[in-house]
């Protein structure tokens, strides 16, 4: 079974700064991409940055220029620095991973647990 366990969250300041990490664990033979998704209070979940294996970034366009996404391929880990942070990114944030866990089964999505980013004013 893939465990996505995540390590981040909390309570900051706008225009502070956090960062978020995320590490597949089970048996897992590759996970692609990688990536971040949030859900505020009466909002649906959507994507906030994703990276494939290759190192090619996506972010969403409210983020773009303050958060950036890393991984460790070796570790099966991610990485988001959100820098700049809103109040507007008060939300759950959940980490998801596309995982192959042999060669020839096909791609299964898994999720973390959520960590709460709060962001006051």
């Amino acid at each position: 079974q893939v465990q996505l366990v995540e390590f981040g969250g909390g309570l900051v300041q706008a225009g502070g700064s956090l960062r978020l990490s995320c590490t597949a664990s089970g048996i897992i033979f590759s996970t692609n991409p990688m990536g971040w998704f949030r859900q505020a209070p009466g909002k649906q979940r959507e994507l906030v940055a994703a990276i494939e294996s290759g190192g090619t970034p996506n972010y969403a366009d409210s983020v773009k220029g303050r958060f950036t996404i890393s991984r460790d391929n070796a570790k099966n880990t991610v990485y988001l620095q959100m820098n700049s942070l809103k109040p507007e990114d008060t939300a759950v944030y959940y980490c998801n991973a596309r995982v192959k866990l042999v060669r020839d089964m096909p791609w299964y999505d898994y999720w973390g647990q959520g960590t709460q980013v709060t962001v006051s004013s």
